[in-house]
């Protein structure tokens, strides 16, 4: 059983962890994802002194970053990562980069060596702040124990400063153990900027002469049913279209909802929904662009002709510019068509990507949290889910693989009560698979489905995209996930996770129910 913490005693020295971790929690912050070193065990030990925070242990740093990013879409609230020198923030780098283009709130505290030492060049010795700048739009080095407090204050507020950001605090291990001056106070959150009644009237008047060449692309913390219904209204009264961008960090899905059409990812796809648009309102969008460059194809995806108005910035109210521009097209009560619920699937059916789909459709329970990182096979289940019940849906963002499982972990551990189901393609899985014991360890009530079709199945389409010409032998081998291959039973159940392995679509949906029947974390691994 955890000791009891002690209370705080002003006429007690208070070291700089101490300090750090008090203002933190007086800002709201009491759940840290860490993966601590030497530098950091002053943070450690104080949490059996300070109480309020809960440590989430995760066996590799990409754990704790992508837990962090999942805890902030869910919560819109910061969590903190705890990480060890440069190479320990190295190892969380390429999920801090998905958060950062989630615009999600971290606040990310890094130890360094102390401050005599860092002359020497000892081995583990890195330019932090470098390494950070990477991934995050605010990075501060604490230049004394005494300034802790106000130092952990104006990180909370780099954090959650609009739109959200990865932000930063490095401290050296000495600042940790000397002692701190007072507690920092409450952060001050900057305000959204708003769409002026100007912006609205001209808006409302482009979409109303344009009708269907004109369209809303809406992103950020819209996408949510405040956001839709809004968007509902705009389509219903003006005749416009209604986009949502793909990369948006959390998407309200389901039966019932207004449900804008998602950028396609190929750009061909994308071209052709946005074909005959003469303008396009940007609400927390930005304009969008082809995830990568293919030989022979321009980068932007809207029509050459087609004029952009920025509506609101990625870092404006959204949702006020959504209400406000419906506010100008009064209408009556109405529906768009619902989609009725999907049939469940047949036992003699194959086991394919949208035979999983329509179980999973099927079977979801109401409000749970789907982390997708599917890759290839996406693009069979992803439409299918709009026949779901209603759930929230969170995609990788920044295209760096390895997302899914830790974003699992953290948004399984900002909603305790809804049963999360990450969607994982067994190649990226394998980046992160430490997350599984993390759910372990946390009894997170996870629903872990690996699509294992052994290969990295995305870059057998991309080789052909991008022209380098057909499979060699060699180059096969470079995309094949065989020989041998993948057990993710045993993956798992040497993490601690109860897992299955589906090989028919019977097999499948009874496996998939039971684990949703269940607290905790469960594993199915369907292969394909």
């Amino acid at each position: 059983m955890r000791p009891r913490a002690t209370q705080y005693n002003p006429s007690v020295k208070m070291t700089g962890a101490e300090c750090l971790l008090r203002t933190l929690l007086k800002n709201g912050v009491n759940v840290c994802f860490m993966n601590p070193g030497t530098s950091e065990m002053q943070f450690v030990a104080a949490l059996d002194r300070v109480s309020g925070m809960r440590p989430v242990l995760g066996l590799f740093e990409g754990v704790c970053s992508g837990a962090a990013d999942g805890y902030a879409r869910m919560t819109r609230k910061p969590a903190a990562t705890l990480l060890h020198l440069g190479p320990g923030l190295g190892n969380a780098l390429a999920n801090f980069h998905n958060a950062r283009k989630a615009r999600s709130p971290i606040v990310n505290v890094v130890g360094d060596h102390a401050t005599a030492h860092q002359a020497f060049d000892a081995p583990l010795s890195a330019d932090v702040p470098a390494f950070a700048r990477t991934v995050s739009d605010w990075v501060r080095v604490a230049g004394s124990g005494s300034e802790m407090g106000s130092l952990a204050t104006k990180t909370v507020e780099a954090a959650l400063g609009p739109p959200g950001q990865v932000a930063t605090l490095i401290v050296p291990a000495d600042f940790s153990w000397n002692e701190a001056g007072e507690v920092g106070g409450a952060a001050n959150i900057a305000s959204r900027a708003r769409a002026t009644t100007g912006d609205l009237e001209n808006a409302a008047s482009i979409l109303r002469e344009l009708g269907p060449a004109a369209a809303v692309l809406i992103g950020g913390e819209t996408v949510v049913d405040a956001g839709l219904k809004a968007a509902e209204r705009i389509a219903k009264g003006s005749g416009a279209r209604l986009f949502y961008d793909r990369n948006t960090s959390r998407s309200a899905l389901g039966r019932g909802r207004f449900a804008p059409q998602r950028v396609a990812y190929f750009p061909e796809k994308a071209e052709a929904q946005f074909k005959g648009l003469r303008h396009v309102m940007l609400i927390e969008a930005k304009a969008p662009v082809s995830f990568f460059a293919y030989p022979g194809r321009k980068s932007t995806l809207l029509p050459d002709d087609c004029a952009v108005t920025v509506l609101a910035g990625v870092a404006g109210d959204g949702i006020y510019a959504l209400e406000a521009l419906a506010d100008c097209f009064p209408v009556p009560k109405f529906a768009f068509e619902r989609r009725d619920r999907v049939h469940s699937v047949h036992s003699q059916e194959s086991l394919t990507t949208e035979t999983i789909g329509r179980a999973i459709v099927f079977h979801l329970p109401e409000g749970a949290i789907i982390c997708d990182e599917m890759v290839s096979s996406s693009e069979a289940v992803v439409p299918l889910l709009g026949m779901a019940n209603q759930h929230d849906f969170l995609p990788v963002t920044g295209g760096s693989i390895g997302q899914g499982l830790p974003l699992a972990v953290g948004a399984a551990v900002a909603c305790p009560d809804r049963k999360v189901v990450a969607l994982e393609a067994d190649g990226s899985g394998m980046y992160t698979l430490q997350a599984l014991w993390t759910m372990a360890r946390e009894k997170l009530n996870v629903t872990v489905v690996i699509f294992a079709n052994r290969r990295y199945r995305i870059l057998d389409v991309e080789m052909k995209r991008t022209g380098a010409g057909e499979l060699g032998p060699l180059a096969n081998q470079m995309l094949d996930l065989g020989r041998p291959d993948l057990d993710w039973v045993k993956l798992a159940e040497g993490l601690g996770v109860e897992a299955s392995r589906a090989t028919t679509t019977r097999e499948f949906d009874d496996q998939f129910q039971a684990t949703l029947k269940a607290n905790g974390p469960r594993l199915v691994e369907a292969v394909l």
